[in-house]
């Protein structure tokens, strides 16, 4: 059996470098996202998406200063819309629906809200619809300064009953040194545990419109990990490894992270 077959239910990260290019959302990028998530659905996967680029979208017609956090909450705000229509139109293609779903890490500390989003998830996914997943960035501020939504997108997983995260970014895979310091540095395609040395260095972005970093990713992993569910880390520039380990099962490249 390939290991497509292993999931019922999966989320997808999809970070705000991968999504923006030159200061806009990037069409194409999205439409070859959206093409994966419909090759996925294909295979009788039920997908969450859990997508960043709101501030960016919302910088596109509002063009604000994108280091206050203020600032950052109103281009949410805007962009919030922007990126749904334009999500819209590219599932449309494939004949999907998507749905906006905001949460926030207090409706995920919640049993009622909890369940509630549940009951609403299951209810989306039976029908075929592809729920799109942002923090409420409105309201809530962690997003913005910390997490690039890869801690949200492992609480979505383990509250909403998925067997694996996938998380594409800019970064490619988890190395056994920095890549951009060592040439000689090499991909850790599997990880069955990570040290507290790796989950409390400092937090690192490399996109003006990208708050998280390998940190951000290492503990959302650590966290699913902990849980009994996998995490997969692939780059999100040009789809390869992320449509080979899903759709063939086969890893030429990313970290998987299992026990």
């Amino acid at each position: 059996m390939s290991r497509s077959n292993e999931y019922q239910r999966i989320v997808i990260k999809v970070g705000s470098h991968v999504l923006t290019e030159e200061g806009n959302v990037s069409k194409e990028r999205m439409s070859d996202f959206v093409e994966l998530v419909a090759s996925i659905m294909a295979k009788s996967i039920e997908v969450i998406v859990v997508s960043s680029g709101a501030v960016s979208a919302g910088y596109t017609v509002l063009p604000l200063d994108r280091w206050s956090v203020g600032n950052k909450q109103v281009l949410a705000a805007i962009g919030q819309p922007l990126l749904l229509k334009m999500y819209q139109e590219k599932f449309a293609k494939h004949n999907i629906i998507c749905s906006q779903v905001l949460l926030s890490a207090a409706d995920l500390d919640s049993k009622k809200r909890t369940h509630l989003a549940q009951v609403a998830m299951d209810g989306l996914l039976s029908n075929g619809v592809v729920p799109i997943i942002n923090e409420n960035d409105v309201i809530a501020t962690e997003e913005l300064e910390f997490g690039d939504n890869d801690q949200l997108s492992a609480y979505v997983a383990e509250n909403f009953n998925a067997e694996l995260l996938v998380i594409l970014s800019d970064i490619d895979a988890l190395y056994d040194k920095d890549p951009h310091k060592f040439d000689d540095a090499v991909i850790r395609k599997e990880v069955s545990a990570l040290t507290e040395e790796e989950l409390t260095a400092p937090t690192t972005a490399n996109n003006e419109f990208a708050t998280g970093g390998i940190v951000t990713k290492l503990k959302a992993a650590d966290f699913l990990l902990h849980n009994g569910k996998k995490v997969f880390l692939a780059t999100g520039f040009g789809l390869e490894d992320a449509r080979s380990f899903l759709l063939d099962g086969v890893q030429k490249g990313g970290t998987l992270f299992s026990n």
